[in-house]
């Protein structure tokens, strides 16, 4: 398949959010609008903030206070506030969520029904003795319950703690632990691709605190724990509007990324986190009032709360699907829905042209797809960009990069300038960086090299909860123009233009599905199977893009050892880490690279790796 090239006209130039912006400031290139967000944050955020109708019950003092220097930047100090108040500001007669089920049928949600179910959530909690500041935990697929009790919490000043429903009851257990949860919303069982999850089972092995049971899909209800909760029981029937006013840094949620050490990283979002998820939406996404936003996720991953602040702060609807995005169901829901703007990874992408389950369809009403989570194939992107589409129609993907750590992106495709699969044409808006070669010089045109972050920028994480986020994400890190430069992990290719082509990771992280996951969780978990005497875990990024591939080394006590381990490495990521990560390679060897102080050398294996698959 030949590659293509998305061109914007001037008609779509001109509707966007980001040309507004340009008209109000008399900025007339990207490149310079992008410099003026970065140089002057005061205006920028001021702008963006009035632009999203953010509301506040006490105004802030200024944009940012540097007292402490950039890498712990606050950000619009004394301001109260509460974000969910700004999510329910708009048009209330207009859809908040509309939801399809693998049957093919649809269902709508109001903004006051949505608004109604989120105070009957935040009342429920304050009648059980649940107070500001508290931590409860989400361990659900997304739907229209799960969206209602995440903003619940906060209504009622609580902190979510996010954990993926595909986790493992040890990984439960440790997000538990780190975010200090006093309770947990979950479901019975949900069904994904013919296979039940036992959400509620695998809490209980967890050793969860007070769990509240949604209904299962399908599944005869257990028998609840002493002091658990069925939905209905907890549920009760006071719709008072409830909304705890804030302070602009606390807490919301708090979210897990993990890196190149043990524990995943412990990262809270505040109450101005969601503007940068929101900004991300308006000026990149161009989310707009009444625009339908999908994007395959929940509330275990960035993208989950993402969804929920930068579809609401816009005035869009969330559209959801209680399925795999996999299968031709969803596909039939992106058009029967009519969804404006439609949220893949790399790896569902190659799904769907592998399956044809996405073929024959109506998806004229996409304006845009964007892309996160993995490297993005020209090829695969390229079938995207016309999947569904009238003849000789393109349409754009935003590829977009970023972590949890950023509330957002710092790369992000725009719709002002044309567009290649698999590329990015810009910076986000208000967050700047640089690719920098080995040498630490600035990489040319051609060069790879590793992106490092300028602090400071709104969404930036400036506290972990269980480690040093100065230590993490500083230490030993570059400086430019006397700034110390913050470590992302990416690595990047630059292209002319001010484009930027994303190859893969530079430290110890990989990307399996679309998941982060660090090395040392891996080889932590796969430590103890018989016969391995040292063990190292690697992604490897496939040449035409996608997901790494994770490949283990292994050295073995003896050569029969070889036998069985890679059926035992497997079944033992399966129950206690994620299923959802599958081995693709167990190399034998006499010992592995090591630095002088012990240090596992996982570029060097990598390396070693790409050049047996290339041939070299």
């Amino acid at each position: 398949m030949s590659t293509v090239t998305w061109f914007p006209s001037k008609e779509l130039i001109e509707s966007t959010n980001l040309f507004s912006l340009m008209q109000e400031t008399g900025i007339s290139t990207f490149e310079a609008i992008h410099a003026w967000s970065v140089n002057c944050p005061a205006e920028f955020w001021k702008k963006t903030i009035q632009r999203l109708g953010i509301q506040f019950a006490a105004p802030y003092r200024n944009i940012c206070d540097l007292s402490a220097g950039p890498s712990r930047a606050r950000w619009l100090p004394g301001a109260r506030m509460n974000i969910v108040n700004s999510c329910f500001k708009k048009d209330r007669q207009r859809p908040a969520v509309v939801t399809g089920r693998p049957d093919g049928t649809l269902s709508t949600t109001s903004i006051p029904e949505l608004d109604s179910l989120s105070n009957r959530v935040a009342n429920s909690l304050t009648s059980m003795g649940f107070k500001k500041g508290d931590a409860i935990a989400v361990y659900l697929a997304m739907t229209v319950d799960a969206v209602a009790i995440y903003l619940g919490i906060l209504k009622m000043g609580g902190v979510v703690v996010s954990i993926s429903e595909s986790f493992a009851p040890e990984e439960v257990a440790k997000r538990l632990r780190l975010g200090n949860a006093k309770a947990v919303f979950t479901q019975c069982v949900i069904r994904r691709a013919g296979k039940d999850l036992p959400l509620y089972a695998k809490l209980i092995e967890a050793n969860a605190p007070r769990t509240i049971v949604l209904p299962g899909d399908g599944a005869s209800e257990p028998e609840l724990r002493s002091g658990d909760l069925a939905w209905n029981a907890f549920l009760n029937e006071d719709v008072t509007p409830f909304s705890v006013e804030c302070d602009a840094r606390d807490p919301i949620n708090i979210l897990f990324s993990s890196g190149t050490t043990g524990d995943p990283k412990a990262i809270p979002w505040d109450h101005t986190t969601p503007i940068k998820a929101a900004s991300d939406g308006h000026y990149h996404h161009n989310i707009q009032s009444g625009d339908l936003v999908c994007w395959p996720t929940s509330l275990g991953w960035m993208m989950g709360p993402w969804l929920i602040f930068s579809t609401m702060l816009n005035d869009g609807i969330i559209a959801l699907y209680e399925g795999s995005p996999l299968e031709h169901g969803f596909c039939r829901f992106v058009q029967d829905a009519k969804v404006s703007m439609l949220g893949v990874i790399p790896s569902m992408v190659k799904a769907w042209r592998k399956a044809g389950c996405a073929e024959n369809l109506d998806w004229s009403h996409i304006r845009a797809f964007s892309s996160t989570g993995e490297a993005s194939s020209v090829v695969d992107y390229s079938w995207l960009m016309q999947l569904n589409q009238p003849a000789d129609v393109v349409k754009p993907v935003i590829e977009y990069c970023g972590g949890t750590e950023l509330g957002g992106g710092y790369l992000a495709n725009n719709l002002l300038q044309a567009q290649n699969p698999a590329e990015f044409n810009g910076k986000a808006m208000g967050i700047d960086f640089v690719v920098l070669a080995d040498d630490e010089q600035p990489c040319k045109p051609g060069d790879i090299g590793e992106v490092f972050l300028k602090a400071p920028a709104l969404g930036m994480s400036t506290r972990l909860l269980n480690g040093d986020n100065d230590a993490v994400y500083y230490s030993a890190c570059p400086i430019r123009e006397g700034m110390t430069l913050r470590r992302h992990g990416d690595r990047m290719r630059v292209l002319p233009g001010h484009c930027y082509q994303s190859d893969g990771r530079a430290d110890n992280a990989m990307n399996l599905g679309g998941i982060k996951v660090g090395s040392a969780e891996i080889e932590r978990c796969l430590q103890s199977v018989a016969g391995v005497v040292d063990l190292a875990a690697v992604g490897i990024p496939p040449a035409g893009g996608g997901p790494d591939r994770l490949v283990l080394y292994a050295v073995f006590d003896k050569p029969e050892s070889q036998t069985s381990a890679r059926a035992s490495f497997q079944r033992q990521i399966r129950q206690h880490l994620n299923p959802l990560f599958h081995i693709h390679d167990v190399v034998a060897v006499d010992s592995l690279p090591r630095t002088a102080s012990n240090k596992l050398l996982h570029r060097e294996l990598r390396r070693r790796y790409q050049e047996i698959e290339s041939g070299a």
